[in-house]
Order: structure tokens, then C-alpha cells, then sequence
């Protein structure tokens, strides 16, 4: 009844009510997941939360990903488990000693290969690595909405200054032309930052900012300077324009990135795998290195910062009328803003890994696996994870978000969706128009007219892009239409 000893019964000799029943409850599940999924696109399409649409979208093709994983190792798992290879090469780079899986490897090659030959990978293992892989990437995802959920509630707590700004109920061409002049020193935002010796110490500047990163990483003095600074570079004329707004809505633009497992994190997977040797401790060095990444994303942040004030306070003695900081892509490593974010991605993956391979050990192999190792090796690096979820969604993530935002350039996120849809229209028309002229070589007056149009057409959306994110002042304000 048996197809064969010790394969267990084969289909053919299988109650067709077991069959059944395990087909349903697969089926079910597997629809109640797509349902669910379904259901959360449209709720966020409704809303017109496009980047978080788009997250999910992202999270539909992880999942595609591991479908086809999972197809690939189900459907190719005999063959590879029928590979034979001399015995002397499974004895080296083990996880566990060589005396713990010897027997297990000399039963099994009694049975697959012949003397001397054991198998590549056994049937066995590929299973438990098809698990793993699932794992990892579910607690990916996990913990990168945790991340963002938590980090963006702290953002939506600095709202209230918005509003105070809005209640000013202040005239834009006034305050323009404000001419109060004050001592720099007097500004909240350089006392915090601006450290009378800090500009002959560097190495004072940044112990500054490591430290500031766990107390206080944004203060409303920071976040008013460094609104007002935005503004000033790349919406003059409107300080109205809703900051707080723009921030959540490039820090949704930016968690589609995030939230997906790119091939080169996998190339880390496939490299901590290899070098996951019995007596290196692999798993617990490794550990550190996205907790010496966060400290010194946060600690970078917080230095972009003291750099913003150190050079507002070095150059002015006294400042007419608000505090306006610089945005420079130059106080950011390789002069990119967006590099940071490549960071977090990296630090809140390798989090993920080290969570996901420490419970699917446990699971699957119990705790006092040989793999598992030491306790005084695997309490650390459960500490170490709490604190990099902690600190991720605590300080460093909202640093980023507002941080990020003192580049040369502004973000997409600035304009409205309907207004980005025509701006691409627009670029693809003029970029079709020039092509076809070309082709035909036509005269390029029209083209030229063609590129003028739509110039002005992109300045006008521009401006009345700024409009919608206009923070509404009190009634009776003459800037509120």
C-alpha cells in the first residue's frame, strides 16, 4: 500500500476524503488571504492613499515571489535530493559538528548513493529551507508595517505645530517683509544645535548628535526652522504650504521601497547562510552590524541638523526678521539624500533576518539545537533586535522624514496625484512630438513652440499645485484664497 519504504503512502492509496478535506482548507485559506488583500486595495484606493496602494501591490508580488520559490523547490526537490557528491565534501563549513550529523548523513547515503557518495541536499533539508525563506519574508513585511505604523504615528504628533502655524492667521507679503532684527544666539533652534566649540571639534559635533538621537530627536524649534527652511528654498512666496502634509506623503512614497526584498538583500541571505559555520558565531556578530548602522544613520541625521545651524550661526551675528535654514545635498553622504533610505532598507531587513531565523530554529529544530547555540549568544541578540524596532520607529524614522527633506531637490510628493499624472502626460507628449518631428525631419519651430507650451502649462501646475497643500488660515486672513 506503501510507495515505497520510508516515502509514506502515495496518493493513490490515500483516503479521498483526506484529500479532499486538505485541498479545501488550502483553498480556503488561500482565498481569504486573496479576499482580504483585494479588500485592502480597495479600501486604500478609495481613501486615494496611492503610495500605501502601492505598498501593497508590492507585498502581492513578495508573495508572487515565494509562490514561485516554493514552486520551484517542490517541483525540483528530487532531483536535487538524487545529486550525489563525494562524502569528504559535506564535512566541512558545517553549522553543527561533524560527530552531531554524521550518522544522519551516513543513513541517508545508504539509500540515495552509493559508497562513499552522500546526497547534495536531502529532501528534508530543502523542506525546512522552503520554510525558512517563507518565514523570513512574512516577518520582513511585518515588521516594516510596524515600523512605519509606529514612526508615522510619532510624525502625525508634530501636527499641532502645523496648526499653530496655521492659527497665526499671518499675511505671506507681511511677514516677507518682516524687519525685526534679533541676536542668532537667541534662537532656540541654534541653542540647541549650534555648540560655541563645536566648530573646532568635530568630533564634539558628532557625539552631540549620537546623543541627541534617544532624547528629543525633533524638537518643534527644529521642526518650524527646518519647515520654514523647505519653504523658503523651494515654495518662496507661499508659507502657507502644509509641510506636514508633504512629509507623510513622501514617507508613504518612500515605504514601497522598503517594504519589498530586493536581489541584492537576497545576495546577503545566500552569503550569512554560507558563512553560518559551527564555532564562528556567525548569527550573533552579525547582529551588530544593523545596530551600528541605525546609531550612525541617526547619529548622520542629527549632524545634518547641527550642520544647518552651525552655518546660519557662523556666518550671522544677528538675523532680520525669522531664521531661515539652507537645504544642501552636500551635508549628505555622496551628496545623497535618498542613500539614507537604501539604509534603512538594509538595517530593517537584517533585523527581519535575525528575528525570523531565531524563531524558525526554534520551531523547527528546537532550542537546544546545536544551531540555535549558546544561551549567552542568543539573548543579546534578541535585545539588540528589540532595541534596533524600537529606536527604528522611535527616533531614526521620523528624523528621516524630515531630514531627507533638506536636499537641493524636493520630492514628487509635493504635488498632488492628478498634478504628477499631467506632468508625465505632458513630458511624454512633448517627448513623442520631438521623436515623430525628427523621424520626419520636420522643421523644429514647431517643436520649439510644442516645448514652450508645455513649459508654461508645467509653471502654472506648479503653482497650482502648491494650492490644495495650503494650510487654511483662520477666517478674515487676506492670503486665504
Amino acid at each position: 500500500m506503501t510507495g515505497g519504504e520510508g516515502e509514506g503512502t502515495t496518493l493513490e492509496y490515500t483516503p479521498t476524503w483526506v484529500v479532499a478535506g486538505v485541498c479545501t482548507v488550502i483553498v480556503a485559506i488561500s482565498l481569504a488571504m486573496e479576499r482580504v488583500l483585494h479588500f485592502m486595495g480597495k479600501t486604500l484606493k478609495r481613501k486615494n492613499q496611492k503610495p500605501l496602494f502601492e505598498a501593497l501591490q508590492k507585498v502581492k508580488e513578495e508573495l508572487m515571489l515565494l509562490g514561485f520559490i516554493s514552486l520551484l523547490l517542490t517541483v525540483f526537490q528530487n532531483v536535487i535530493s538524487k545529486i550525489c557528491v563525494p562524502e569528504d565534501l559535506t564535512r566541512h563549513m558545517l553549522p553543527c559538528k561533524l560527530h552531531e550529523a554524521i550518522e544522519e548523513g551516513e543513513s541517508t547515503a545508504s539509500t540515495t548513493c552509493g559508497k562513499h557518495k552522500v546526497p547534495l541536499l536531502s529532501v528534508e533539508a530543502l523542506h525546512h529551507l522552503h520554510i525558512f525563506i517563507f518565514v523570513l519574508a512574512i516577518v520582513h513585511v511585518t515588521f516594516c508595517v510596524l515600523t512605519v505604523l509606529f514612526g508615522g504615528l510619532r510624525i502625525r504628533q508634530w501636527k499641532h505645530w502645523e496648526d499653530e502655524i496655521a492659527k497665526k492667521n499671518f499675511d505671506t507679503r507681511q511677514v516677507l517683509k518682516t524687519k525685526t532684527v534679533t541676536d542668532v544666539h537667541q534662537h532656540a533652534f541654534i541653542k540647541d544645535h549650534f555648540l560655541g566649540i563645536g566648530k573646532n571639534s568635530v568630533l564634539l559635533g558628532w557625539l552631540h548628535s549620537f546623543a541627541k538621537q534617544f532624547y528629543g530627536s525633533v524638537t518643534k524649534a527644529d521642526y518650524v526652522t527646518l519647515r520654514l527652511g523647505f519653504i523658503m528654498t523651494h515654495c518662496r512666496g507661499n508659507l502657507k504650504f502644509n509641510f506636514h502634509k508633504y512629509m507623510i506623503r513622501a514617507l508613504e512614497d518612500d515605504f514601497k521601497k522598503v517594504v519589498g526584498i530586493s536581489w541584492y538583500l537576497w545576495i546577503f541571505v545566500v552569503i550569512f547562510l554560507l558563512l553560518n559555520v559551527n564555532g564562528w558565531h556567525t548569527y550573533f556578530w552579525i547582529a551588530f552590524l544593523p545596530f551600528v548602522l541605525l546609531l550612525a544613520v541617526g547619529a548622520k541625521l542629527e549632524h545634518v541638523i547641527n550642520q544647518l545651524a552651525n552655518e546660519v550661526a557662523e556666518k550671522h551675528v544677528a538675523i532680520e526678521g525669522d531664521l531661515v535654514v539652507t537645504p544642501s545635498d552636500e551635508h549628505f553622504w555622496f551628496h545623497r539624500p535618498r542613500f539614507i533610505l537604501f539604509l534603512i532598507h538594509f538595517i530593517l531587513f537584517q533585523n527581519s533576518f535575525e528575528i525570523a531565523f531565531f524563531f524558525w530554529i526554534w520551531v523547527q529544530y528546537g532550542f537546544d539545537s546545536c544551531i540555535m547555540g549558546q544561551v549567552r549568544y542568543i539573548i543579546p541578540r534578541l535585545i539588540i533586535g528589540v532595541i534596533i524596532q524600537v529606536l527604528c520607529s522611535y527616533s531614526t524614522l521620523p528624523l528621516y522624514a524630515i531630514v531627507t527633506q533638506m536636499g537641493t531637490t524636493f520630492k514628487k510628493a509635493i504635488f498632488d496625484e492628478h498634478v504628477q499624472a499631467s506632468l508625465v502626460g505632458w513630458a511624454q507628449k512633448v517627448k513623442r512630438k520631438k521623436g515623430l518631428k525628427a523621424a520626419g525631419n520636420g522643421s523644429g519651430q514647431d517643436s520649439s513652440h510644442e516645448s514652450s507650451s508645455v513649459s508654461i502649462q508645467m509653471g502654472a501646475a506648479f503653482r497650482k499645485a502648491s494650492m490644495p497643500e495650503e494650510i487654511q488660515p483662520a477666517a478674515g486672513s487676506e492670503g486665504s484664497k
